[in-house]
This record gives structure tokens, C-alpha cells and sequence, in this order.
């Protein structure tokens, strides 16, 4: 299997009222991807999202699950997703349309995701059914700080390195760290620099992802 990439991704704060609403969805953001293993940039028309959700506006979150694909498992429900957005303040979820549960297909799994923003819509990637990733080079301080963060363990053979799950563990990092990071991307209507959006993406997940799921607001 080849590398994962973290994620390059857009968010910024979360902006209150009518501006907010009707800026972010007559604007269509660029994609923000957060990637597994390897670092290197993926061009916007490769890692672009299979289906673009016009929004709508209806208020109410849609959700769209596709099977997650052979060898694959998704690590987190509808019903687990729901419950955890509706956790957070409404201030951070009210312009969030379309919440889909990815296939992984041959094309994917050459660049394989966590999860993706795109617009109002939030795409989660299925992971492997071992619940083990394979890296070809190693992992950033970033990712080995964050992996561990929630209970993943790295072990090094050679070249290669894993990445092991329990199945709370993942479902953990799904839902307090990769969710959440794509629900601050969905609130970024100002950062336009990738860099400055991913540490803003960063810093919400660690603080109403991590630390709120341990009780440390």
C-alpha cells in the first residue's frame, strides 16, 4: 500500500450572521484536503471530490454513505457523526450542507485521505480493515505528535513504517480530530494562504476536538 499524507486544509474562525452564511456558499472555496503520509503538494484536480454538492440552504445537514470498498472499513457512523457535531456550537455547524462517507477507489488509494473539505460539504475516507497504515517515508513531528495524540502506535521496519489503530482509537481520531478539523475548514472565509489555514485547522481540532472531548475547555 502506498503512502498517507496529513492533511493540507483550509479554516479560519467562525464568523456570526447573514455575511457568513451567504459568503460561504456563494463562494466555492478550493479544495482542502487532509492527507495521509507523504508531504508532497496534490494538485486540486487530482484530489478534487467525486461529486460537488451545489448548497441549498435547507438548514438541516445531509448525510451520503457509500460502501467504504474492499478491504476498507469506515471508522465512525452517521448516527456517531450527528451526535458530535451537534456538540459543538451552532455558530461552527450552520453552514455545514453535506456530510459524505467516501468510497475508496484504485485512484484514491494512490493518494489516500482522512478526510476532505470542499465548500459546505465534508467528506470522510474509509481506512484500511486492519486498521494498520503503511508508510513509505516517515512521519512528520506533526503527525507522530497527533497519531499518538489519540492512541495510534508507530512501529519502523526498515524503510517502512506503520501506523496501528484499535477500533476506539480510530473512531476517537475520526471523530474528535478529523471531523473537527474539516468543520473549521468550512468556517475559514478569510485564511487564503495553505499554511496559515492548516495551522488555523490545527488549533480548532486540538481545542473542540482534543480538548474538549477530555473536558479541558
Amino acid at each position: 500500500m502506498t503512502s498517507r499524507a496529513r492533511h493540507q486544509q483550509h479554516h479560519q474562525r467562525a464568523l456570526r450572521g447573514d455575511m457568513h452564511r451567504t459568503r460561504a456558499r456563494s463562494i466555492r472555496p478550493m479544495v482542502a484536503n487532509r492527507q495521509r503520509g507523504s508531504t508532497h503538494h496534490r494538485s486540486a484536480a487530482f484530489s478534487a471530490p467525486e461529486v460537488w454538492y451545489e448548497p441549498k440552504e435547507q438548514g438541516a445537514i445531509r448525510y451520503v454513505m457509500h460502501a467504504a470498498g474492499n478491504g476498507y472499513v469506515h471508522p465512525v457512523t452517521i448516527d456517531e457523526v450527528r451526535r458530535r457535531i451537534a456538540e459543538l456550537q451552532a455558530r461552527f455547524t450552520q453552514t455545514i450542507e453535506v456530510v459524505q462517507f467516501s468510497a475508496m477507489t484504485r485512484k484514491r488509494s494512490l493518494f489516500p485521505l482522512y478526510g476532505m473539505q470542499w465548500g459546505s460539504t465534508i467528506y470522510l475516507y474509509p481506512i484500511e480493515a486492519s486498521l494498520q497504515e503503511t508508510y513509505h517515508r516517515p512521519p512528520s513531528p506533526q503527525q507522530l505528535i497527533e497519531s499518538r495524540m489519540f492512541g495510534g502506535v508507530w512501529n519502523q521496519v526498515g524503510e517502512i513504517w506503520t501506523l496501528t489503530w484499535t477500533r476506539e482509537a480510530i473512531r476517537d481520531f475520526y471523530l474528535n480530530n478529523v471531523l473537527v478539523h474539516e468543520i473549521g475548514h468550512v468556517n475559514d472565509l478569510r485564511n487564503t494562504n495553505v499554511a496559515a489555514r492548516e495551522r488555523y485547522a490545527n488549533w480548532f481540532a486540538t481545542e473542540y476536538g482534543y480538548r474538549s472531548s477530555r473536558g479541558r475547555l
